[in-house]
């Protein structure tokens, strides 16, 4: 048993140090060939932090482990919502001042209750796993563009200051290569502590997925956040939440579902209620002033820990 919750812990370790290295060095290296910041932002850190819940699922569902790889995506952005930005609220209260960031929010909630509206057959095939990768290119190309119309340079500022180039080009690639290298490895380590731990303590692979494994592949979209939240950036930090929950039903489960179909039978109807309104709830949380606050950011926290006592 100890030497599956070490491979869980490696595992994990390894994917938030890929993530990590994926983001800096992609990030500079786009940066380098003239893109923006505000679209790197918004595109390749948002794709990067999602890159942990893209390698593991991807993996689980070549090796036949879909119970992991659903509840993987599923507990990943219950994550994000209720533990990451309920976390970046309790360091600083965050006001989130970008129109484009706002029109984020009504994406991520279409996103999701088209995932659910798939999951209706009680199985996501790969007919549904194509459909939501060509929304993901749609969306990825849509927030490019979105992104070069914005003319707010306090915004483009606040993006500037969280992503800067400061390493030599060589070593850029060489964190794209650890961090990829990193985030393969991982995967394997992680996915294979899981499976054994899920045996040993005698719980199902989903619960697993929705809680260890989505936490644990939650860590690079947490730290982002919450250095962003420190900094005063709320754009970035609700920008790479909300990008990465986007990302994660469209191009991860989607990827996985064409690998694999999914059945999905496991899942409870709280899951998919917690799901949709952990999505929802954002919208009512930053009515006032579209400003998350301390005491909302600790509801959200509480919430999100009640919902794991459930399960556990």
């Amino acid at each position: 048993m100890l030497a599956h919750v070490l491979a869980l812990i490696g595992g994990l370790v390894l994917l938030a140090a890929g993530a990590e290295a994926l983001v800096r060095g992609s990030s500079s290296l786009a940066l380098r060939l003239g893109v923006s910041a505000l679209t790197v932002g918004l595109t390749i850190v948002a794709f990067g932090t999602s890159s942990p819940e893209l390698a593991l699922s991807a993996r689980a569902a070549s090796s036949g482990d879909s119970a992991i790889a659903l509840g993987n995506v599923i507990g990943s952005n219950i994550s994000n919502i209720a533990l990451v930005l309920g976390v970046a609220a309790l360091v600083r209260p965050m006001k989130v001042r970008s129109q484009l960031i706002r029109r984020e929010l009504p994406v991520m909630i279409a996103v999701t209750l088209l995932f659910v509206g798939l999951l209706s057959d009680g199985e996501l095939g790969r007919f549904d796993g194509g459909l939501l990768l060509i929304v993901a290119v749609a969306y990825m190309a849509g927030t490019c563009m979105a992104a070069r119309r914005v003319r707010s340079k306090e915004l483009v500022r606040e993006f500037e200051d969280a992503i800067r180039p400061d390493r030599a080009v060589w070593a850029d690639v060489l964190l794209v290569a650890g961090g990829l290298a990193g985030l393969l490895g991982g995967a394997n380590l992680l996915l294979w502590g899981a499976r054994a731990l899920a045996a040993g303590i005698g719980v199902s692979e989903l619960v697993i997925g929705l809680t260890v494994v989505a936490i644990g592949t939650s860590l690079p979209e947490l730290a982002t956040s919450v250095a962003a939240a420190r900094r005063d950036e709320a754009d970035v930090a609700f920008g790479n939440a909300i990008g990465s929950n986007v990302l994660n039903v469209l191009a991860v489960i989607g990827l996985a579902a064409v690998i694999r179909p999914m059945p999905v039978g496991a899942l409870r109807p709280v899951d998919l209620l917690v799901f949709v309104g952990s999505a929802i709830l954002l919208l009512p949380l930053m009515w006032r002033g579209h400003v998350l606050n301390r005491w909302e950011g600790a509801a959200l926290v509480v919430g999100y820990a009640l919902y794991i006592y459930s399960l556990v």
